[in-house]
Order: structure tokens, then sequence, then C-alpha cells
């Protein structure tokens, strides 16, 4: 064999290995599924010096001779909470970068005809899965679910399942080396043990058409190539039934025309149940129908234009310290939201946990999710831009279903450039391959003053890729006033939609101080830079919606006063023990006016 055949045949080689040992995209709506929990206290080996791999500690091999001994166990060692981030479980990993190992052992119930599969909501950041003392894949990215078929490689009994995490900061990572929030590492959303047929439906898409109100897209997908294998979808409320045959495909398309259909809204968010069958599968959830589209400078939900009136928030629980994780988090950080008067959340600024997601839903909340593509990022490297696409496709394949999702973000405060360009169109394709009907948006930090046209403007070509254009501008903390906020006149995206996506200034809860100094980290000064904030939106003629940064004070390394900060930025409405600042009822008198 010639040399160039070897090396072509080796590398095909390694590329195979390598993609078998990647974890699957996970099917659609797994919280639906037939489903066992592995949540729960895992056994946990702290590796400082990643030596775990190299001493094959996923074996997990005991003593058996007289001269046996390994210089490891996970049993009567550290136990660490599944889901939940490692960082606010012990003191000693506060501010811990680098490897945990998390074991636990479980049992199943085998059956024929039946798959198996592990189920990860999210490991944060990187992470490899060993089963039985083999590795059987490996997953990057903290924000979004991955699956593993283990139906061939798992026992009956006293299985034992290894996870190696890693949460160091790396150059191609996505964040890359620094962002402006806590960086929590551990397995930190929920892992499942789901069972299905051996031929399941893997995947569907339930909307609304993007501009009718009277026709409801339908496409679903089994697991394998079948052709001619029937599949059902089913309205019961609206009294909506098919029963098709797959392509050779295994998917089926369809659309519905109803008459009776009540769209979802912000102030009524209704929901019906929808049913998919198969010849051996079934799957039931709530999906609710709605239009979103623009026109002008305009965005319309239901054929009415819409002001979003949203905040952002982190996956976080100040008063814990830690990741939010359960059903109750949501509800802390979305009752919050409702409180304020919001119609929207911005989540930011990565793919937040299902609990979130729906149950914002259910509450009237349109949700803006991006991945975590914040400042920092290497837009020249291929392997980085390979991960976004990859991270982009979990989110969207996720929460496609989710009718309160209205922008899917592709950006947060990045610099124009060529490949910054090329990497973010990357994005917005990988996004339409699986969806069109959402609006693309982007985060920028670009406006600026121009003192001799006496206007704020913004030079980025790259605003006419996206539906909606959004910017963030801290006027009064982090730039001065050029003129008075009543005189603040905007020419920014004109033509599009636009919203003010962060804007605001720091306040230690319950400091006074000289309403007029930036430096006082006041309360007091705080409400006076809304105040001047909210005055300058009377001049952006096409303002479509604001979101004040932020709604909870949130833990960051980024901050570093020893008394007004301590670890935290405290940028937000609310601090991080509960308590609302002055500038919270100034944001909900506003909007309170708006309807």
């Amino acid at each position: 064999m010639k040399l160039k055949t070897f090396c072509l045949v080796l590398s095909l080689s390694f590329s195979l290995i390598f993609a078998d040992a990647n974890a699957q995209h996970t099917m659609t709506n797994v919280y639906g599924r037939n489903v066992q929990s592995l949540n729960g206290k895992w056994d946990a080996i702290i590796d400082l010096y990643d030596q775990g791999r190299k001493n094959k500690i996923f074996l997990n091999k005991k003593p058996e001779g007289k001269t046996d001994f390994y210089e490891y166990a996970f049993e009567n060692g550290y136990l660490l909470n599944v889901p939940s981030d490692w960082n606010s479980q012990m003191p000693e990993l506060k501010y811990y970068e680098g490897t945990i190992w998390y074991a636990r052992r479980f049992d199943v119930t085998k059956e024929r005809g039946k798959r198996l599969f592990l189920y990860f909501g999210a490991v944060s950041y990187r992470c490899r899965i060993y089963l039985n003392g083999k590795e059987i894949a490996e997953h990057e990215g903290g924000f979004t679910p991955f699956q593993l078929d283990i139906t061939n490689t798992v026992k009956d009994k006293d299985n034992f399942l290894a996870v190696e995490v890693n949460n160091t900061r790396r150059v191609d990572a996505i964040p890359a080396m620094a962002f402006d929030w806590w960086n929590y590492g551990g397995i930190t959303r929920d892992v499942f043990l789901l069972s299905t047929p051996e031929t399941y439906i893997d995947d569907y898409f339930i909307q609304l058409d993007k501009y009718k109100t009277d026709k409801i897209n339908a496409s679903v997908k089994l697991s394998e190539k079948k052709a001619n294998a029937v599949v059902t979808i089913e309205i019961p409320e609206l009294q909506l039934k098919q029963t098709l045959k797959t392509d050779g495909n295994g998917e089926v398309k369809t659309s519905f025309a109803t008459k009776k259909l009540k769209r979802w809204s912000t102030t009524s968010p209704t929901l019906y149940k929808v049913r998919v069958s198969s010849e051996n599968d079934q799957v039931e959830e709530q999906i609710g129908f709605r239009n979103i589209w623009v026109k002008g400078e305009k965005v319309y939900l239901n054929d009415k234009a819409i002001f979003m009136k949203s905040i952002s928030f982190h996956e976080e629980i100040p008063q814990r310290k830690g990741r939010a994780f359960s059903e109750a988090d949501a509800v802390v950080l979305l009752t919050e939201a409702k409180a304020l008067g919001c119609n929207m959340i911005r989540l930011a600024h990565y793919p937040q946990n299902e609990y979130i997601v729906r149950m914002a839903e259910k509450m009237g909340f349109l949700l803006w999710e991006e991945i975590p593509i914040w400042q920092g990022i290497d837009f020249k490297n291929e392997v980085t831009r390979e991960k976004a696409g990859k991270m982009m496709r979990e989110m969207v394949l996720r929460d496609k279903n989710r009718c309160a999702l209205a922008f899917w973000g592709v950006a947060n405060e990045t610099q124009p450039s060529e490949p910054r360009n090329s990497f973010l169109k990357y994005l917005i394709e990988t996004c339409k391959t699986i969806d069109t009907t959402r609006l693309i948006t982007a985060a920028c930090d670009l406006v600026r003053f121009d003192n001799k046209r006496q206007v704020f403007t913004m030079d980025d070509p790259f605003m006419k890729e996206l539906d909606v254009v959004a910017v963030n501008k801290y006027m009064g903390w982090y730039h001065p006033w050029p003129v008075t906020p009543d005189k603040a006149i905007w020419e920014v995206a004109r033509g599009k939609p636009l919203i003010v996506s962060e804007f605001g200034g720091e306040a230690l809860y319950g400091k006074t101080g000289d309403a007029d100094l930036v430096s006082s980290w006041s309360e007091d000064y705080q409400a006076t830079l809304y105040r001047d904030n909210l005055e300058m939106f009377k001049h952006i003629p096409n303002l479509s919606g604001t979101s004040p940064w932020v709604l909870f004070d949130f833990r960051s390394p980024f901050r570093f006063h020893p008394t007004n900060q301590e670890d935290w930025n405290r940028k937000g409405l609310v601090s991080d023990q509960g308590y609302r600042k002055k500038a919270w009822y100034l944001m909900k008198e506003y909007y309170d006016s708006k309807h």
C-alpha cells in the first residue's frame, strides 16, 4: 500500500473511531419519555493533576490478591449532588477549575425489542463517559443536552458509570478564557436512563405557520430510515388527527387546517395536548401555537405589534450561590420576572435548563435563547466554529417546539471582522437548516456618539443579517453622557426593530449615596441612571423592546472590589439576598405603562 493511501485510510479510521465516541443529539422531548432518574449522591474523586485517565480509575479495580493495591477509590470518599455544580457544594471547590470524576452504580431491566439510552441535560464544560470500564462517548459544551445508546453495553445488574468532568477555560472553548459569570463545573442538570422501542419517534416539529393563522405544519422522523411505517399526529382538543406513512427516510410531513385555534400569547399562554404515535411508540406534550414576524421597525406577535418588556438572568440562584437546576429554581427566577411586569426573558448568555424554558412558556414569556458566543471567541479557529455549530444545533433541536422561543441569538458583544462575520453567518445558516421561523438577533456593543451630527449611530455591516438588531449600551455607567438624556437622539438600525438588550449599572443593596456620583455604588445613583436611560428611550424611534441588565446580582470573578462587589456583579435589580433595589420599582412602573 502506498504511503499516501495508507495515511488516508488511517485518517479515516481515526475519524470513524472519534465519530463513534461522540455523544448523540437528543431525541425530542426527553422529559415526555419513559425515564428512570439517575440523580442523587454520586461518588467523586478530585483529580487535581489529571492523573485519573492515565491510571484508568474508570475501571474501578479492587484489590484481589495479597500484593494488589490501587491508589484511588470512589467508595467512602467525596459525595457530590447530581444535578448541581461542584463549586457550591464544598468550600475548597469554590474557585476550582480542573477535573473531577463522578461515579455511581445502577441496575436496569433489559427487555427484548427495547433500546436503552443515557441522557445528560448538561455537563459543564467537557466530559468523557465510561460505562463498565469502557469509554463510550465524549461531549463538549456546558449548556446543551446529549444522549448515548447503551443498549449493547449495559448489564442487568451492577453497572458502573464514571464521568470525567473538566471545566478548565481554554482559548478554543465556547465561552473562551474570560467571561463575566461564574465558571461552574459539574453534572449540572438531570441524568436519566431512557427506554424506547427498537424503532422510536426520534424527532418532531409541530408549529403554527409563520404567517397563516389557520395552518399547523408538522413533521415527524423515526429513529430508523423505515418506509411505509404508520405515524399518527393528533391534537384532540382541536379535533385534528392524521395518519400517514413514512417515506424512505422514515419521515412524514403534513399540514393541518384549523379554524378553532386559540393562539398562544403573553397574556393568554394557551397550550394544547399533542400526541405523536408510531407502530411501537407514543409521545405526548403540551405545545402552543402563535405567529411571530417582523414588518418594518416592528415585531408582530399574532398580527399585533408588541413591545418586548424583557429582563435577563443567569441560570443561578444567588442565595444558594449555585446553578439553578430544578423546577423549584425556575419558580424563583420566573416569579420575580413576572412581578417586574416582563413579557420576555433573555436567557443570558447560554441555553438554560428545560424547567426554565417550559415554565416560562406556561407563564406567558417570550424567550430569547443564545449560545455563549461572548466576546473573546477565536473566530479564526475552525475547531471553535464547528463547536459553535454543534451547540447551535443542540439548542435549536431541544427547544424548537417551544412556541415561547421568539429569538435565536448568535452573539454577544463581538467586534466586526471578516472571520467574525463568516463565523456568525455559519451559525445563522446552521440554525436555519432546522428552523426558519424564529427571528435571528445578536447583541452588539458598537453604538457610538457622532459629535458632528450629535446623534448615536452604529457601524456594523452584520446588522443586515439580523431580523432584529439588539444593542448593549451602558450610558451613565461605562459611558459618560455626551448630551443630556432628553437630547440623546438615536439613528441606529433604522428600518429594523431595535432592542436595547443591556443597560444599567451596579449598586450595593442598602447603600445610600450621592445620586449623581457614579463611584458611590449606591441605589440612589443606580436609580438616577435608570431614570436617565428611560428618558433616552423616548428618542429611539425604532425601539421595540428593552432588557435591563440584570434581574439578580450574580457571581463573577471579574468583579473584585473588596467592599462593593466581592466576586459579585451588582447590576441586579434584585440583590443576591432577594431584596429589590430602588431601580426595580422604576423599571416596574415603566413596564406597567407599556401595553
